[in-house]
């Protein structure tokens, strides 16, 4: 585990919820994630696996108590725990029967270096809007068209 970061070094944080077919957890995203964290773009606040058996019955388990936590041992999260058991059992409750997710709780730690650059050079940050990936798509076909 990893210490617990300063408030001003912390920026925006998100979850994502990555929903895979069948039960079974693997490895698999593991080193994208360590090397997002590695290089400094993301701090991992919290990881855990949610699954719903095709009888409708859930479960979820936290990364490090998980069959696959040997391949998460680069992925450090923080010692702040977000993720509750409400918020997985919201989770499984969404997922379809024979399926199960990873639930990524994650601080965008480049950002927070950005932040720290605009407060330093006394600029102030007005607009931030993520752009829907049907948008860039759509930008990118019209440009190849020309």
């Amino acid at each position: 585990m990893s210490t617990l970061p300063q408030a001003d070094s912390i920026g925006p944080v998100d979850i994502a919820v990555l929903l895979f077919e069948g039960n079974d957890f693997s490895g698999d995203v593991a080193p994208a994630l360590a090397q997002l964290q590695d290089e400094g773009t993301i701090r991992v606040i919290d990881l855990a696996f949610v699954r719903k058996n095709s009888d409708g019955s859930t479960s979820s388990v936290e990364v490090e108590d998980a069959d696959v936590a040997e391949a998460y041992e680069r992925v450090r999260p923080s010692q702040m725990d977000l993720l509750n058991d409400e918020d997985l059992a919201q989770v499984a409750d969404d997922l379809e029967p024979g399926s199960s997710a990873l639930v990524v709780v994650f601080d965008n730690a480049w950002a927070a270096r950005m932040a720290a650059a605009i407060r330093q050079s006394h600029g102030t940050l007005v607009a931030l809007e993520r752009v829907p990936r049907e948008s860039v798509l759509k930008a990118l076909a019209a440009l190849q068209e020309e």
